[in-house]
């Protein structure tokens, strides 16, 4: 009998060691030492970091984006490549890396193609990484596109330039004001240089408050919003602006029919630092004398910026704004009102991977009204401190973490009225103070699962606290607004008792957590598919019942009697370039709901109103539409011709307060519905000397409310009306053109100019801005009178830089 050798077991400690190698053989095997390569993107010419740079290792999948400092991260497996940076308006960028340390390694883009020693510089853009983010329904325009666009009067203007984008209505002729995705005018967050503004309007909304000369980028989130951003529940508009040119001394201006406008820029601190200084003034004053008008008008506004480089990974910013309106119509009232905004910021890099910044911004908006003839001052105003702390983190190749929290501080003064003199007869009276406390905690990550897909995470806890210091009444119910079962109208409810809440105590709290997704799946290297949803939490509401804002509408927080708005939104969406990125399509759709939509009892008086509350009811609104663009990117001619259809309507039922509500309940359209918005914007560039510009609009005319019929009451006619918004005005369209000539001894000289020549509402079509109905006195006929504010207007402006 054979016997079989028994073999011995392993002893502990080396079956162990044998069981560890056995296991990471594979990782060893495949394991690659991975390196980083950061650093900043700036523009050669006058040393502007450059926000939203593609970087990309050449024929792979690794790529970012700059971020809103120029900074950038790239993390990838030992070897050599080849790094390609491009930007929209610059030639691409491309050098040979070796990574087998990690390294730092700064970029300055050229405008010009240029050859280099051991650096290629192509004039073809890559747009992959752009189909791969998943950051969709975004708008960016540049600087140069904006000044190249016709407006009223040859000032150009940034607000009226994003109304020519898919998904974004304006708010009437000549109103600064816009609405996104059928959303509410105060739904939309403005920031310059991360700073609120409250009123982007001049000239009661000819004009918009930002100077395009200290402009250097502009962004419009629509939809996919991240998670750094809250407190709106339709867009976000981030304006940023320039640094300032920190390798030589820069002046740039223009004169206008209407206004003027001069920018200076230049480095400082022996070249570790630059600044810059903006002011622009307007003179209707004078168009006004010539008319024959004992009247004033005119604004003025500055904008000023500074950074300095402590060392490689420090550098402080500061920056601000002011500006300021003044109206006076004969003597009969004088208007003013204006922004005031100052942002402090830290930037510091921790490493390579980890980029923080620090922000202490202040923002201010205040309103004065003057009636001498009432005796009446009549003061308002906004303000609030915040405070930021961001950061982001650059993981590897397929993970990038972005986080921070922030506070916000409001001081709400709703009003305030003194007798101009003491032979008025007016009483003094002060609108209670409102004060409330915001703040927010987020984390956004952005994941590379594969070549193809990516997706983008966020979440966002948002909190907000109506202060105390202020008594407020208590109604029975708790309702503020009960129905009349007998007159069929909504009235105000008397107080029952008031309740007086001390300086810090808490009359209101709220909390929410707000979501954030978007998913990139890349067909093939021209095309993808995206999605997003996100939602948003509204705490400040702008008490206004009228169409386009005014200076006089109020700002109010949520609290005892209004809810925060929680918006929800689901986009989908196709992106394509073709013809080697000549030309570029995206089409998206969307649905947004918003609750808690504050609505208007009918009769509302919202002017001078210390309990809002029992003027207004809690609703809902919705909005859906598709979206169409499609660009030209390259070439003599460029441009671009958008396209929406949409619905935005609102509904508003009678709740606890009983009755069936605004407008028996119904969903009804909003004031800023339009079903169709079309528009074409196109530069042709004829020569060195001559370069001619156009738009053409067309939006179905904005929802109005007329009356259908009328009775008498003790020998007074008195209308009655349809049903809200159940009426339009006519369609809006309109042609401008423009045509701007550089002259040719531009190249030989520093002193640069162009001339600007403008026809706004070429064909001088009568747009209404609002029609009113009223009975003629002689005939007794009832009779609609169309208001128009502009016809065809002519401009001309000098533009130069030195």
């Amino acid at each position: 009998m054979t016997k079989t050798k028994r073999l011995k077991p392993l002893r502990s400690k080396k079956r162990q060691a044998f069981l560890v190698v056995i296991l990471l053989c594979p990782v060893f095997f495949f394991a690659q030492t991975k390196y980083t390569i950061s650093g900043v993107v700036k523009d050669v010419a006058n040393g502007e970091t450059l926000l939203g740079a593609t970087v990309l290792l050449k024929g792979t999948s690794i790529g970012s984006t700059t971020n809103e400092y120029g900074f950038y991260s790239i993390t990838a497996p030992e070897g050599t490549y080849t790094l390609t940076i491009s930007y929209l308006g610059f030639t691409t960028f491309e050098q040979g890396v070796q990574l087998s340390a990690d390294q730092n390694l700064d970029i300055e883009l050229k405008e010009d193609a240029a050859q280099l020693d051991e650096v290629v510089i192509t004039a073809e853009e890559s747009k992959k990484v752009d189909l791969q983010t998943p950051q969709m329904s975004v708008a960016k325009l540049s600087t140069n596109e904006i000044k190249q666009i016709p407006v009223v009067l040859g000032e150009v203007d940034l607000i009226k330039s994003i109304q020519l984008l898919p998904g974004v209505a304006n708010a009437g002729e000549g109103a600064s004001g816009f609405n996104v995705r059928g959303g509410a005018e105060d739904q939309n967050l403005i920031l310059l240089d991360e700073a609120i503004i409250y009123n982007a309007s001049h000239l009661f909304g000819f004009f918009s408050v930002f100077n395009a000369d200290a402009i250097k980028d502009v962004k419009l989130y629509k939809g996919g919003i991240p998670a750094r951003f809250g407190g709106r529940a339709s867009s976000v508009l981030d304006i940023r602006q320039k640094d300032g040119n920190s390798k030589e001394f820069e002046l740039t201006g223009g004169i206008g029919a209407i206004s003027s406008r001069l920018a200076a820029e230049g480095p400082m601190f022996k070249n570790k630092g630059s600044f810059l200084m903006a002011g622009r003034a307007a003179y209707a004053n004078i168009f006004l004398a010539l008319g024959g008008e004992d009247s004033r008008a005119g604004f003025y506004d500055l904008n000023l910026k500074t950074n300095y480089e402590i060392d490689e990974k420090n550098r402080l910013y500061l920056s601000g704004y002011f500006g300021n309106d003044n109206f006076n119509l004969s003597g009969i009232f004088t208007n003013s009102y204006g922004n005031l905004s100052g942002n402090l910021r830290w930037n510091h890099i921790f490493n390579n991977k980890l980029f923080s910044n620090v922000s202490l911004i202040y923002s201010r908006y205040n309103y004065n009204l003057e009636i001498p003839i009432e005796g009446i001052d009549w003061t308002s105003d906004i303000s609030n401190y915040n405070v930021r702390y961001d950061l982001g983190y650059y993981a590897s190749e397929k993970l990038k973490f972005d986080f921070g929290v922030n506070g916000i501080y409001y001081n709400f003064n709703p009003g305030k009225l003194n007798p101009l003199d003491e032979d008025s007869g007016v009483n003094p009276e002060k609108l209670d103070d409102k004060f409330a406390l915001e703040a927010g905690v987020y984390a956004g990550l952005e994941h590379k699962i594969s070549d193809k897909l990516t997706a983008q995470y966020g979440l966002r806890f948002s909190y907000f606290n109506r202060l105390g210091e202020q008594t407020l009444n208590n109604y029975a119910n708790n309702l503020p607004v009960v129905f009349n079962e007998e007159l069929g109208i909504y009235e105000r409810a008397d107080p029952i008792s008031s309740t007086d809440y001390g300086k810090g105590k808490s009359i209101a709290t709220f909390n929410n957590l707000e979501p954030r997704f978007a998913l990139s799946y890349q067909l093939n290297e021209k095309s993808s598919l995206k999605a997003s949803y996100n939602r948003m939490a509204q705490y400040l509401h702008l008490i206004s019942n009228t169409t386009s804002a005014t200076p006089l509408d109020v700002w109010a927080p949520s609290g005892k009697f209004i809810e925060p708005q929680i918006a929800d939104q689901y986009a989908v969406g196709y992106f394509r370039n073709f013809r080697e990125n000549m030309f570029s399509i995206e089409a998206e759709a969307y649905y947004k709901t918003v609750d808690n939509r504050v609505d208007y009892i009918n009769g509302a008086e919202l002017i001078a109103q210390n309990t809002i509350e029992t003027e207004i009811l809690s609703g809902e609104a919705r909005a859906y539409g598709l979206e169409f663009l499609v660009r030209k990117n390259k070439g003599d001619f460029t441009g671009w011709v958008a396209y929406t259809l949409s619905k935005s309507q609102q509904r508003t039922p009678g709740g606890a307060a009983g009755g069936l509500g605004i407008n028996n309940g119904k969903w009804y359209n909003s004031n800023w519905d339009r079903t169709h918005d079309f528009s074409f914007t196109g530069s042709y560039k004829l020569n060195e000397k001559w370069r001619f510009g156009a738009n053409m609009v067309f939006q179905t005319g904005r929802p109005v409310t007329y009356p259908n019929g009328q009775f008498v009451f003790n020998g007074l006619s008195v209308a009655t009306y349809s049903e809200r918004n159940a009426d339009r005005l006519p369609a809006y369209h309109r042609l401008d053109l423009s045509a701007t000539l550089t002259p040719r001894k531009n190249k030989d000289r520093k002193w640069q100019g162009e001339w600007v020549f403008g026809i706004y509402n070429a064909y001088n079509r009568m747009n209404a801005a609002s029609i009113s109905f009223g009975q003629n006195q002689e005939t007794g006929v009832n009779e609609a009178t169309r208001t128009a504010i502009f016809g065809i207007v002519p401009s001309v402006t000098y533009n130069f830089k030195f």
